[in-house]
């Protein structure tokens, strides 16, 4: 029931002034933004006790509803009334897209028309308007996704995340209406899925030493590290998505990430591979023998019976191939087989697997290097390297899911180039990138452009070891990512979502104890400012409500000890001279934003 609690809003807070008032708010604080919302006159008000009239066919929708509205101190009836009447239905809903929903909200009655999917995200959207305060404005709303598949990755092969902290991570993507969880369960630094036919792969390949992984260097070899999930617990969470309408798709590394494997059964190395990496390595591969392909049917088997989802995702990414190409075996096998090279045999290798899952009812999704040596035949492509793969996949008329770390779509990548962020992957991805992505690549064709899916947000954790870092790595961009992937490009608005919408989401994280990473005050950035004059003007806004900005103008942190901003500041600089500010965000719940620096420069001439 925790779990809940989470996902139907945080509990409700005082009304939050803003920057921009709801009244003036286009998109009524929603994110993501609606396609359709006409404003009309009259508020809903919900009284102490809610009447909840709902179809038969709602139930589910009932139960999410009545937790929330019990758990925030409302007393909830069935049945009709005149006022405080909360109504779910399926009618009224046609011509709605897939996943669409119609939300009606009058004086004494509100009216979430929807099916399946989409009730539940009306809900979604109607527990954001309430989450700051009782009475909502009354409005009709039509809305649905403009994008299928609206999607994020959580890499607990790197690190392990408990139970409990995945179904945060669900809680998290169902409120903001994400609907595909890639599960990226086996990598080199361990493997994390109970595995029945094959124990070892959980007793030996899910544990490792720490000091054993690039990224742990300083630690010592003596500290053991892992984890997994039982099968039951696999199907704990698959149903716990289900219940939030998310598919979770698990991805099963091959032939590359599979150092943990390889530990556990070393029968399936090529025979000169002498290795026993569990460890950030490109050139860890199972070697291709009957011995190999029957392991990993094996291995599948068990992962088809636990995962419903259409669709495995194999991986297929980063394969160094130099063990192929000295083994003996591996080259009279392309011989045999009349490939070209070993690019060959690593199609040759995916288009097997793809044949055996294509027997259980089953399609293959991998990374976009899957395209070398030959695609797969009913391959879907996962373009990660830019969007060049996935602009070549469409045009060979195959599915495509937009992923590219160029773009915006890695979330453990930094936030700033601020050099006080958390150790982090490297890379730059700040919020406006994620936000501004588009993934329909203008150079394919509006027929060649059915064939991108969607998008994907990844969160690889090398360097995210807790639950508190993904949420920090995640929020606010999570947010851009739901607005990108569901929000017609007519009603994205950047100035809206980061100082109006987006604000008023992270004082309820703040509120709830949350971790998210602090905005720096809007207005001020890293920068050196060069001005003929002697004066500098910045008028700066707070990032989210309540909270406070503190600067400095001797180049030294501020604290909240410093001076605070209350007002516009003009600087003065005298001719030649140079002065640092220096600004701090701090929340209400005590959070601190990066410190930013811009230096003000005021030259000679």
């Amino acid at each position: 029931m925790k779990q809940i609690i989470y996902l139907l809003g945080i509990a409700l807070m005082p009304c939050l002034s803003s920057a921009q008032g709801p009244a003036q708010d286009p998109n009524m604080g929603i994110i993501p933004a609606p396609v359709m919302i006409k404003h009309t006159t009259g508020k809903f008000k919900l009284g102490v006790t809610a009447f909840i009239k709902a179809d038969k066919s709602a139930a589910s929708e009932v139960k999410w509803l009545t937790t929330w509205l019990e758990h925030n101190g409302y007393k909830v009836r069935m049945g009709d009334a005149a006022s405080s009447l909360i109504e779910l239905t399926t009618s009224g809903t046609d011509g709605l897209p897939e996943e669409g929903y119609r939300l009606t909200i009058g004086e004494g009655k509100l009216v979430i028309a929807g099916k399946g999917a989409g009730l539940f995200y009306g809900i979604q959207t109607l527990l954001q308007l309430m989450a700051d305060k009782k009475d909502i404005p009354c409005a009709y709303i039509e809305d649905y996704p403009r994008l299928a598949y609206r999607g994020m990755l959580l890499d607990v092969g790197r690190h392990f995340f408990t139970v409990d902290a995945v179904k945060a991570f669900l809680d998290r993507m169902a409120a903001y209406k994400l609907n595909r969880f890639q599960w990226h369960l086996t990598d080199n630094e361990g493997w994390r899925i109970e595995i029945k036919k094959y124990p070892k792969l959980t007793q030996v390949g899910a544990y490792r030493m720490q000091g054993e992984v690039a990224w742990n260097r300083d630690w010592p070899d003596s500290v053991t590290y892992g984890g997994y999930y039982t099968q039951d617990q696999i199907r704990e969470v698959v149903r716990y998505a289900a219940d939030r309408h998310i598919v979770v798709i698990p991805e099963i590394e091959m032939p590359s990430h599979s150092g943990a494997a390889l530990r556990a059964y070393p029968s399936m190395k090529c025979p000169l591979d002498t290795s026993a990496k569990m460890d950030w390595a490109f050139d860890i591969l199972y070697c291709p023998t009957e011995e190999t392909f029957q392991f990993l049917e094996d291995v599948l088997t068990e992962v088809i019976a636990l995962f419903p989802s259409k669709y495995i995702h194999i991986g297929g990414d980063e394969a160094e191939k130099t063990p192929w190409a000295r083994s003996a075996f591996c080259q009279d096998l392309i011989h045999k087989k009349g490939l070209k090279d070993e690019k060959g045999l690593q199609s040759y290798f995916i288009q097997r697997i793809e044949k055996f899952l294509l027997t259980k009812g089953r399609n293959i999704i991998g990374w976009d290097e899957i395209l070398e040596g030959g695609l797969a035949p009913n391959a879907t492509v996962m373009s990660w390297r830019g969007e060049e793969g996935g602009i070549a996949a469409a045009q060979q008329h195959h599915q495509v899911i937009m992923s590219p770390s160029t773009n915006g779509m890695y979330l453990d990548y930094a936030q700033s180039r601020n050099d006080k962020e958390p150790v982090n992957i490297g890379g730059y991805t700040p919020l406006q990138q994620t936000y501004d992505y588009d993934p329909m690549p203008a150079s394919l064709t509006k027929e060649q452009q059915q064939y991108i899916l969607g998008v994907q947000g990844n969160v690889w954790t090398e360097f995210i070891g807790t639950p508190a870092k993904i949420e920090y790595m995640t929020l606010p961009r999570m947010y851009a990512l739901s607005e990108m992937s569901w929000s017609p490009l007519s009603r994205k608005d950047l100035v809206d979502f980061s100082q109006v919408r987006a604000p008023r989401h992270l004082a309820r994280l703040d509120a709830a104890g949350v971790n998210y990473r602090v905005p720096a005050a809007i207005g001020v950035a890293d920068s050196t400012v060069t001005l003929h004059g002697a004066s500098f003007h910045f008028a700066l806004q707070s990032p989210l409500p309540g909270a406070k900005i503190y600067y400095t103008l001797n180049d030294k942190e501020p604290g909240d000890t410093d001076w605070e901003y209350v007002s516009p500041l003009d600087i003065v600089v005298p001719r030649g001279e140079t002065r640092v500010l220096r600004t701090i965000v701090i929340t209400p719940g005590g959070r601190r934003s990066v410190p930013t620096r811009t230096v003000l420069v005021n030259t000679k001439e």
